[in-house]
């Protein structure tokens, strides 16, 4: 036994390796899907957001035409300057209808007559 170098067994250190190995790519993986589940808080908190202002608009806006047809006859009898103003007003809240697609083409487009008419 003497005449015999020791031999050392590494089986034990790979092992280790592999295990310490396989925690850390677990725990990349793990970092990734909290970031990705950020990622979606927050881009759900963001539509609930643009939702939320998009239905406070839509309010003003279904009121709006309700109320421009008494708006129209007092701007009228206000003077030229008064209603150039509330013009300019109903066409771009007309506008801002359509970009939002609340209005069709069509219904923009003899709503924006009907103003320029009136």
């Amino acid at each position: 036994m003497i005449g015999r170098p020791m031999v050392v067994r590494r089986r034990p250190l790979l092992r280790a390796a592999a295990v310490g190995g396989t925690y850390a790519a677990g725990r990349a993986m793990g970092r990734r899907a909290e970031q990705q589940d950020a990622a979606e808080a927050a881009q759900d908190q963001r539509i609930s957001a643009v939702e939320s202002q998009q239905s406070q608009q839509a309010v003003p806006a279904q009121a709006g035409p309700a109320q421009a047809g008494p708006a129209q006859a007092g701007p009228a009898q206000a003077g030229p300057a008064r209603s150039e103003a509330s013009l300019m007003d109903q066409l771009s809240r007309l506008n801002t209808l359509y970009q939002q697609g609340a209005l069709t083409e069509d219904e923009f487009s003899a709503a924006k007559a009907k103003v320029l008419e009136g």
